[in-house]
Formats: C-alpha cells, structure tokens, sequence
C-alpha cells in the first residue's frame, strides 16, 4: 500500500468533513434534507412557550375562571408529527385544547342573528370518575365562500435557506395553489417573499388570473438569512393599500419561525404585528418543518394579529385549513371572545380548566374592551372543559391560612345551578364588547350517557393528559383513551386517524 497516497486521501476527506461540518446552520439543514430524500434530520432547536397545567382552584375562594377562546389547531398536527416519527412529542407542544378544537362538531348553529351559539353538557370524568366535566361549546355561523365577502389576501412567504427542505417550502407551494384555485374573479392576492430582504413577488393579482399566480409559487426559491420584519411591514402596507371596506384583509404568513436578522426576538416581533393589527388586517400563521421550527413565536404572533395558527405537515393538512375549512380560516365573525365562568360553591368544591393555559386571563379583564382576546372564523367550533369536584368528594388543594380581618360571606340560598357562563365578543370591525349569559344545571349524566362529540372530546383530553404526563391524569390510560375514541369516532376520517394516533403513541 502506497502510504503517501493514503495520507493525501485522509487529509482530503478531513478537509472536506471541515468544510461541510462549517456550513452555515441553515446550508446545513438544506443538505440533511436532501440527504434523507426530503426529510429533515432531528436538531434540538425548535422552542415551545413552557406550559404548566392549571391547577385545580377552591370555588369558595376563586369562584371566577376567565379566559380566551383558541381556535388554532396547530398543536394536533405537531404532535402528529412527532408520534408518526416514532418520537414522545415535548410536553409544552401539547396544548390540550388545540388537540381538542382540531376536531369539528355537531353544535347546533345560531339561530338568534348572533355570530354564534352556545351549548354546554356535563357528564362523569373518565379519568376521575368521582368527578364531573363541564362542556362548554360555541358554533360559529356557517358562511360558505360563495357568500363570502371579496377577500383582500397577501401571502408572506419565507424563502430564507431554513425553508430549503421538502416539507417546508417544498410544502408550502401546493398548499398555495389548493388555495389560489378556490379565489374568485373579485378576490386580490399578492405574494411578498422575505430573505435576507424582502419584495413583491406578485403585486396585487385577480383571483382569476390563476396562470399568473401559479407561475409566481412556482418560482419561489430558497436562500439566505430570515428578516422577518422586513417582510411583514411590506406584507401589511400591501394589504392596506389593497384594503376592501367590510371584505376579507388577511396577511398569511408561511415560515418555520425562525427570524435571525433585523427584529428578531420573539417580543420585538410581536409588538410589530400588535401594532399591525390596528390596520384592520387580520393574521394567520401557518407553521412548517422541523428541527428549526419555533413554535412559541409563530404562536404569539397569530394571537396578537387577531389571527388563527396552523401547523403543516402534509398535503392533506394543507387541503383541511385552506380549502375544506378556508371560511373559517379567512373570514372572522366575532374577535375579542372571552368567557367568564362562576362557580356555585354551594356544588363545587374545586374545578380546574384543562388546557387554555397561555389564554387564561384576569377576573377584570373580562370586562376590559382594551383586552385582546381570542378571534372566531366563519363555522368554526370551539370547546372547553372543566373538571369539577362535587362539594363532598375528596381533593387535595394548598392549604392557605385563616384570614385575620376578613371573614368568609355566608351561602347564599340553594341554587341547583352548577355555574353560570358569560361570554364577550365583539363585531370584527368593533370596539365595544356584546355580553352573552346563562346558567348550567348538573344533568347527571356518566360518561356513557353523553354523546359522542362529548365521549369524543373527553377521549382527546385524556390522549392530552398521557401525552403531557400530567399531575392531574388520575386513572387515565391509552386502553381507555383508544375505547373512548374508537367508540365515538364514526365514520370521520380525522377521529378515526386520532384512533390510529392513540395506538402509536401507546407504544412510545
């Protein structure tokens, strides 16, 4: 063996390990990427806000549960992910109530002129059968796009080199044509890209232009930094320049979160779209890939843009958020949603909300017209639920002492209601909130008794509990959650996939 030669080979391999090993970080996901057919190798930089499960609260000393609605589902499909690749998904990706939202429901619609309708059920809790769960459901009003009013759209459109990979930009360009192919001839749409810099890859375009705005999806390339900022004040001042008095104004941001020039931090960024949102133009956000992906700060945005926030990790995905349920994407009905519920002490000894952790909100807020809250689309569904200790059984609570100066009110009277739940919403172009009030009456029901939406639900919250390893999981167990499920999924494709979803993530 010729030595020289061997070490001539060393040293150029060595040199060539060095030279890929210096890539920038995204050159490098680009390569992985195409190294595994599309498929992005694991890295440990994506982020998620921390979320700690609520507690359960006395309803004699906290008789009052406030909070936001959410209507984003971005967190069943990101879980889906990490399950479908064999991986326990972080737990602060598991926010119980996107899971549960993700699904549609057989609410009955309004019937009253308002933009929405309320029901609420109650029946045992699977996982704590001594306790109670409280349903709290709202329908938004069904406005097919044919009644849809004239839709003003600018597409945002990260092309930095993050967004190289096949399931990111590689995605996201179909995703855009499902939607451009259900535009009408009175509809605009713009397609603004941001990099290193930013620019308008399509000015202001007729929906029925469909060759034109094909051609600008299908140029889009990858490369560069991620100056998000920049892409967002262009993506905004197109849109107000374009905007439609009482029609739809809506930037859809596309990227993987992960700005790195210009404003960059998560709270700089969402004071820019806070302030954007003034303008009248709604947000949604729609998430893609992984490894990179920034999850907390593709949250915050969409909820301080009085946007919604999807994850996209399949073509099926995109074809669910922008043409299946694009009303109820694009069209916002009532923004501002808040509910109040108060709890009769008298029949609850504690209660917790589960799930809706970063969407709880002060008592007072609820009647703070200057308090962002939670916004509706057109059809859309939105559940809470409440576990609640019935006054006699048994919970453990923090023990606080007696109080010197300030003795505990006497019951008042003997009321069977179990709570009363007050919602606030406000019209999409007002400022002064529309109160909403009714009282609920424990029905008695078990578990077995609800319908199956409510067994359905139940099933999700449970898969939320395992998932998260919640302190308050009680006797939950995948055997249980994949009975409920399977029992009350029908014939609807996406129960039956959170069926098979339940077996794979049984086997973790």
């Amino acid at each position: 063996m010729n030595f020289n030669r061997l070490a001539v080979a060393l040293s150029v391999f060595s040199l060539a390990s060095c030279a890929f090993y210096s890539r920038a970080p995204h050159d490098e996901l680009a390569v992985a990427s195409m190294a595994t057919g599309g498929r992005e190798v694991e890295h440990d930089t994506e982020s998620y806000s921390r979320i700690d499960d609520n507690p359960f609260l006395a309803a004699r000393e906290s008789p009052l549960s406030t909070f936001s609605i959410d209507v984003d589902t971005a967190a069943y499909s990101n879980v889906r992910r990490f399950v479908e690749n064999g991986t326990k998904p972080p737990r602060d990706a598991v926010r119980i109530e996107e899971l549960i939202n993700y699904f549609p429901y057989a609410y009955a619609p309004p019937a009253d002129g308002r933009p929405f309708a309320v029901n609420a059920e109650t029946f045992s809790c699977p996982w704590a059968p001594s306790h109670r769960l409280v349903r709290l459901g709202i329908k938004g009003r069904e406005v097919s796009m044919a009644q849809r009013p004239r839709a003003n759209l600018v597409f945002l459109i990260d092309v930095s080199g993050s967004m190289s990979a096949q399931n990111k930009l590689g995605l996201l360009k179909p995703a855009l044509r499902m939607l451009a192919e259900n535009l009408r001839a009175d509809d605009t749409v713009a397609l603004a890209v941001y990099a290193g810099s930013s620019g308008l890859a399509l000015p202001p375009t007729r929906g029925d232009e469909r060759s034109k705005i094909f051609a600008a999806i299908d140029a889009l390339e990858a490369g560069g930094s991620t100056n998000g900022a920049a892409g967002i004040e262009l993506a905004y001042e197109t849109a107000k320049a374009g905007f439609v008095e009482g029609g739809i104004n809506r930037v859809i941001l596309a990227t993987d979160g992960d700005f790195n020039v210009g404003v960059s931090s998560e709270g700089e960024l969402t004071r820019l779209i806070e302030e954007k949102a003034k303008t009248g133009v709604f947000l949604t956000v729609l998430g893609f890939g992984m490894g990179n992906y920034k999850d907390s700060t593709l949250e915050k945005l969409a909820d301080t843009g009085n946007g919604n926030y999807g994850y996209i990790d399949t073509l099926s995905e995109a074809r669910k958020v922008l043409v299946e349920q694009a009303a109820g994407t694009l069209l916002t009905i009532a923004k501002d949603v808040k509910l109040q519920v108060e709890f009769n002490p008298a029949k609850v000894s504690a209660y917790r909300l589960i799930g809706y952790e970063n969407r709880v909100l002060r008592s007072q807020d609820f009647n703070d017209d200057e308090k962002d809250a939670g916004d509706l689309g057109a059809g859309h569904t939105v559940t809470a639920l409440y576990e609640v200790v019935p006054v006699g059984v048994g919970v453990e609570l923090p023990s606080v002492d007696a109080l010197k100066y300030v003795k505990p009110a006497p019951m008042r009277g003997e009321s069977e209601e179990l709570c009363t739940v007050k919602l606030r919403y406000k019209e999409p172009a007002g400022s002064t909130s529309q109160l909403l009030s009714f009282p609920i009456t424990d029905s008695g029901k078990s578990i077995a008794q609800a319908n199956a939406d409510a067994r359905f639900q139940a099933a999700v919250a449970e898969l939320g509990l395992l998932l998260r390893g919640s302190p308050h999981k009680g006797s939950a167990s995948w055997a249980e959650v994949i009975e409920l499920a399977s029992a009350s999924a029908g014939n609807d494709k996406y129960r039956a996939e959170l069926v098979e979803l339940a077996k794979r993530a049984s086997k973790l």
